[in-house]
């Protein structure tokens, strides 16, 4: 196996340090509440860390500057819900779990996935989402590898520390796998690569790949499902139970009450990718 390691795209800026307001709460590592008893880092606030940059789940309107995409509008409106204002920071992923462990925000939502080593050491609500991962390649490849193990002798990428890594990098450990593999900061370079031939298949969530497929005259094909049976949530620090209940309590009136099913419908082109988890 040769693994290329990139050097990220561009700078990932990290907005709402809240320094001032650290200063008073909790040292890192104590909690995600006020030592007041508050139910948020800063009052009145729902701070959340997502990396925006994993269409359609998070990503920049078209100034560049205005979140959007399934899990704003989701942590949008557990904020509402909850009587709290919502204030995103952006994060690049590879740092999102240690920002929530130096109380940089109170919650990540941020397509994470639900697995046993991150429930060891974070807090997760109630499922919002279910995800697969696939692989993903050119319509006009000779390459439409049928399973992983079909992607031996190729040139193989995906996002770096996700779910996607941890799969690629257990096949690969466990069967030796002779396969380039190609890491990148952000989908989006994946994808970029894909579409110039500089790789032969991405490994991707389901979540993300939808946006990329559903796209008229896209180039992109799914040749596989190689699992299926992971979970998004939102993470909290694993001694946060009062927010954790609080989040889940507003999950299931944003259920009951339509609002997830809208927001799914409103991202995935009218597609029901919720009432699957509940």
């Amino acid at each position: 196996m040769i693994r290329i390691k990139t050097i990220p795209l561009g700078l990932v800026l990290i907005a709402g340090l809240m320094a001032a307001a650290i200063g008073c709460r909790q040292k890192p590592g104590e909690g995600g509440a006020e030592t007041s008893g508050a139910l948020t880092l800063k009052e009145g606030v729902l701070s959340v860390g997502m990396e925006i940059g994993y269409p359609p789940m998070e990503f920049f309107d078209e100034d560049g500057k205005t979140p959007l995409g399934f899990d704003v509008d989701l942590a949008k409106a557990l904020a509402e819900k909850l009587g709290l204002q919502f204030e995103p920071i952006d994060t690049a992923w590879d740092g999102i779990f240690a920002g929530l462990d130096t109380s940089k925000y109170d919650c990540i939502i941020s397509s994470v996935t639900v697995t046993e080593d991150r429930q060891l050491k974070y807090a997760f609500t109630k499922p919002y989402l279910a995800n697969s991962q696939l692989l993903v390649v050119r319509k006009d490849s000779a390459n439409k590898p049928g399973s992983l193990d079909a992607v031996q002798g190729l040139r193989l990428t995906y996002q770096a520390e996700t779910t996607s890594d941890t799969l690629a990098t257990q096949w690969i450990n466990d069967t030796g796998a002779n396969v380039t593999v190609f890491e990148y900061d952000k989908v989006m370079n994946c994808f970029d690569e894909l579409t110039l031939n500089r790789v032969d298949v991405i490994l991707v969530d389901s979540v993300v790949a939808a946006e990329y497929l559903s796209k008229a005259d896209n180039p992109y094909e799914i040749t596989a499902e190689v699992s299926n049976d992971e979970v998004l949530a939102v993470c909290l620090k694993k001694d946060n139970t009062a927010l954790t209940d609080a989040l889940n309590t507003a999950l299931d009136e944003l259920y009951a009450d339509g609002t997830l099913g809208a927001i799914s419908q409103k991202f995935f082109n009218r597609t029901d990718v919720v009432s699957s988890v509940r």
